[in-house]
């Protein structure tokens, strides 16, 4: 037995070398892209010193003691500590006399990368919004005042400018077109102020659409993006920025895997008038738009649903001369094609100022193109008008009829008044709405106005029941209605027919 213990362990010694062997085996034989790129860390080391930290600071006037919202990217321990040291009390507990409190300070931490060795760098807006002062903290802990160049509220994208105090670190923009879904990405920035932070993940989506804005087109990414992270930049593997970490979604306010970022093509044309301008000059078509859902485009015969569907036009803008009207659906503008109302509300913003492009329209089944010479997008395009007091008439009796689930008028002064119609709005009102129709369903309501059916014009209850009678002898499922408020902004409105 004695004897045999050598002999044993050896066997022991030989079983254990094959298992790890097998073992390195194994792992040898998993593919690379599950085990993650190899490069990230030499891409860290090569564009880290381009990330900066964004310190802001702003002067709020502290009238009573209700906590405010923490700002986004501000530590919490940051933000509590700035708080309390700062506010006064009640007289004797850091209050003056009268118990009023002092104005105080409170700091924002965020990311930031510098574009250009001049000292440009690229932030988000929301990140520097209301500061009294803006400083950049370079990867050496150097802090540097900084100056705005400009920012893009519709985007949330900023641009700073600060003295180099020595030679500094620039990364260029990617194209983010080219990224497919599963790609690794590299998040860098500075979350819950422990800059220098290095996170990797993979693209999960492109295109994101998440109502945070007009022109929103997001990357997603499960890289991990925390308060803080926001105007960091988001790399591909070859160390170019291909987006701005923006915001996060999270019930913890944590990363959960669910962050996005604005794709690079966005933020080089922003950064790029930012710079030249300091303000975006954005370019205008004109019109207000909607989407074509199935019902919608079997009504116009647009097989398959796709485009802006063109609801109402500026009576001064660069459409209405061009002779694109209601009903028109945009399918490609400037030779890109347009499947929803996103993407046309981006390719126009995008679209210099001045350019005359083709727009081509679907009208009636038939593709029709206009030449179009884009204005300027103005922030304050709309203005509200005061409703022009309505004369005292004689009240006029409504003759009332049924169709589509609506009860239906011919416009009168009395009508006008009671609903608050503008005299430019033309049409049949409703006036009533049966609760199991479509057209509740859809959202139409008294008050309302139809104006066109199929893309005709009607003036009375009788030009609409016998439109729809019409349409369903002609074996149509649906009809297609013009409706409009009555401040007299329109939009369409698909009802099913039986």
């Amino acid at each position: 037995m004695i004897a045999a213990r050598p002999a044993l362990s050896r066997r022991l010694r030989m079983m254990g070398a094959a298992i790890s062997i097998g073992a390195a085996s194994m792992l040898s034989s998993v593919p690379a892209f599950a085990r993650g790129p190899d490069g990230i860390a030499d891409i860290a080391e090569k564009v880290i010193d381009a990330v900066v930290n964004i310190s802001t600071s702003q002067t709020i006037e502290a009238k009573d003691r209700t906590m405010p919202q923490l700002p986004p990217g501000s530590p919490f321990e940051e933000f509590f500590d700035d708080f309390f040291k700062n506010r006064r009390g009640p007289p004797g507990k850091g209050g003056d006399k009268s118990g009023e409190f002092q104005p105080r300070k409170t700091n924002s931490l965020g990311s930031g990368f510098i574009v250009d060795t001049a000292g440009i760098v690229v932030t988000n807006n929301h990140v520097i919004a209301d500061a009294d002062e803006i400083n950049v903290i370079l990867n050496d802990g150097t802090k540097i005042k900084a100056e705005l160049v400009g920012v893009d509220k519709k985007t949330d994208l900023a641009v700073l400018k600060f003295k180099p105090p020595k030679p500094l670190t620039a990364v260029k923009f990617g194209d983010s077109d080219k990224i497919r879904l599963g790609d690794w990405v590299v998040a860098i920035g500075n979350p819950f102020s422990l800059g220098g932070t290095v996170t990797a993940g993979i693209v999960s989506a492109k295109n994101r659409d998440i109502s945070q804005g007009p022109y929103d087109s997001y990357i997603q990414t499960d890289a991990a993006i925390n308060r803080g992270n926001s105007g960091g930049p988001l790399f591909n593997l070859d160390g170019e920025v291909i987006g701005v970490n923006t915001l996060i979604i999270s019930p913890t306010g944590g990363s959960i895997g669910l962050g996005f970022a604005v794709p690079s093509k966005t933020v080089a044309g922003v950064v790029d008038q930012l710079q030249k301008f300091g303000e975006l000059r954005r370019g205008w078509l004109g019109v207000r738009i909607q989407q074509v859902t199935d019902e919608i485009a079997d009504s116009l015969n647009i097989k398959p649903a796709r485009g802006a569907l063109v609801a109402g036009v500026d009576d001064k803008g660069p459409a209405k001369p061009a002779g694109i009207e209601p009903g028109d659906v945009v399918v490609k503008f400037d030779g890109k094609d347009v499947k929803d109302p996103k993407d046309l509300s981006r390719v126009v913003a995008d679209t210099a100022v001045g350019k005359e492009v083709d727009v081509v329209i679907i009208r009636k089944g038939n593709e029709e193109t206009r030449k179009v010479t884009l204005g300027r997008l103005e922030d304050n395009e709309k203005v509200q008008q005061a409703n022009a007091k309505p004369k005292d008439d004689t009240a006029e009796k409504a003759v009332t009829q049924k169709a589509l689930g609506l009860d239906l008028a011919a416009l009168s002064k009395d009508l006008r008044t009671k609903y608050k119609i503008k005299d430019s709005v033309k049409g049949v009102v409703v006036t009533g709405v049966d609760n199991a129709s479509d057209a509740a369903e859809k959202r139409l309501s008294a008050g309302d106005v139809i104006v066109e059916v199929a893309q005709e014009a009607v003036s009375s209850a009788a030009d609409i029941k016998k439109r729809v009678d019409q349409l369903k002898k002609d074996g149509k499922k649906s009809v297609l209605l013009l409706v409009s408020n009555g401040d007299g902004e329109l939009r369409f409105v698909a009802l099913g027919v039986q």
